[in-house]
């Protein structure tokens, strides 16, 4: 039977990874002939990629596939993902699931579906409802935090070729793509897939091989950890004709104690060097984080070693997880549990806090002009467009006929508790009136 017209529907939790794998499923069926179901509309092929990071998480993972099931009863739905890796056996006994695909066949995915169909490979032409193309160069990780289920669901650290991601990022900048950010579950570990004969590459490589591909006007890195940070990849990212000036360097905890029960392969001073490092070699460089909340032990003095160390960084944004444990890791089986009512209170100082100090650091911009990626309509401020600078600080404007996806020079005229607000140096449409 043909597959021209018929729908599809993809529901994505979880990490960037995750959401490279899926558009890489939205390419190829779209190229098969399938077409994205509308909201309310029945699809004759569902995939949920489900993420385990948290219990949360997982519940969400439940919740979307129950809701699919419900509400395109004849539907194929296929289950993949962390979550599905880890509790392969729940998703299976679920009726209305067709099939449960581990992580380690995810790029096989639609070719259990379509057994003797011909299929396009798998890997991204376009990066839907999105400005920026993230590029997935490496999965899995070696470094079993304690906390962390991660390697047992991804597997082992390996990586793509440079060749393989350097063809992707010239398809997606032929495709309009003005900003690549290159991610993985740990991006660290990056090695070219390079035989074990030969000197491995490293990320730094990889960042000044996309640096140079004709059209490529912004490069990120995605989430780092401190210690993988060396002079070379500081080097390549300084220097770089088109990196942006901001990192997402992984945090976790401002106590050295905590971070050894993590098993993390830093230490606050390590983090700290490295923010010095790159705030001396470009003193507007910014950075966003992640901090866990409630680690098992965690008294009011590591808590308070947290929120000194958002204090001195000065973050552009904090993305907060309470501890959530996980089967099968060591945090799990730790003692001295952080009761709920405190998890809840250092919750929200953190949140409050990361609130408050990005709002400070944007405040140091007022009155500076700056390029912005103009990423989309702000829906909380109707007749607005949202970017980013190049060193990751949100901005708002109003402006008819702004476009998305264009890089734009604005004069940044005040703050406000979502953003700097901006104004277009010099922006003209056809509908504009100007003469």
């Amino acid at each position: 039977m043909s597959e021209q017209n018929k729908k599809f529907k993809i529901v994505t939790l979880g990490c960037r990874t995750n959401q490279y794998e899926s558009q890489a499923y939205q390419n190829q069926l779209e190229q098969m002939g399938y077409v994205k179901a509308a909201e309310n509309e029945e699809a004759e092929l569902c995939i949920v990629n489900t993420c385990t990071v948290t219990e949360s998480a997982d519940s969400s993972g439940k919740y979307q596939i129950r809701n699919l099931i419900k509400n395109n009863p004849n539907t194929k739905l296929v289950v993949t993902g962390c979550s599905a890796d880890r509790i392969p056996e729940f998703y299976t006994s679920l009726e209305g699931v067709s099939d449960v695909v581990p992580n380690k066949e995810k790029h096989l995915l639609l070719k259990k579906i379509f057994v003797d169909k011909e299929l396009p490979e798998f890997n991204i032409r376009r990066f839907d409802s999105h400005t920026r193309a993230f590029v997935k160069v490496q999965d899995g990780c070696n470094s079993f935090c304690s906390y962390c289920i991660i390697p047992y669901v991804r597997g082992r650290s390996r990586s793509r070729t440079t060749p393989e991601i350097l063809e992707e990022v010239k398809t997606l900048l032929s495709e309009g793509y003005k900003e690549i950010v290159l991610t993985g579950i740990n991006i660290g570990d990056f090695d070219g897939n390079i035989p074990a004969e030969e000197k491995p590459e490293k990320l730094a490589d990889l960042v000044r091989a996309v640096d140079k591909i004709p059209g490529i006007e912004r490069l990120r890195v995605s989430s780092i950890d401190p210690d993988e940070v060396d002079d070379d990849l500081l080097d390549a990212i300084i220097n770089g004709k088109h990196t942006c000036q901001s990192m997402h360097i992984v945090l976790q905890s401002g106590s050295n104690v905590i971070l050894k029960r993590m098993n993390r392969k830093y230490t606050r001073q390590i983090f700290f060097d490295t923010i010095d490092r790159l705030k001396k070699a470009s003193p507007d460089f910014s950075f966003t984080t992640d901090v866990i909340v409630g680690f098992p032990g965690e008294t009011e003095t590591d808590h308070r070693n947290t929120l000194d160390a958002m204090r001195e960084v000065k973050f552009a944004k904090v993305h907060m997880f309470p501890f959530s444990p996980r089967p099968r890791t060591k945090a799990a089986e730790m003692p001295d549990k952080v009761p709920a009512d405190i998890i809840a209170r250092r919750k929200q100082e953190v949140i409050r806090l990361s609130e408050q100090i990005a709002y400070e650091l944007r405040g140091q911009y007022i009155g500076k002009r700056m390029k912005i990626l103009t990423e989309g309509d702000d829906l909380s401020h109707p007749g607005e467009m949202h970017g980013h600078t190049d060193n990751f600080l949100q901005v708002r404007v109003l402006q008819p006929g702004i476009k998305s996806n264009e890089i734009i020079e604005v004069d940044l005229l005040e703050n406000s508790p979502d953003g700097l607000i901006g104004k277009p140096v010099q922006y003209c449409t056809s509908t504009c009136g100007c003469k």
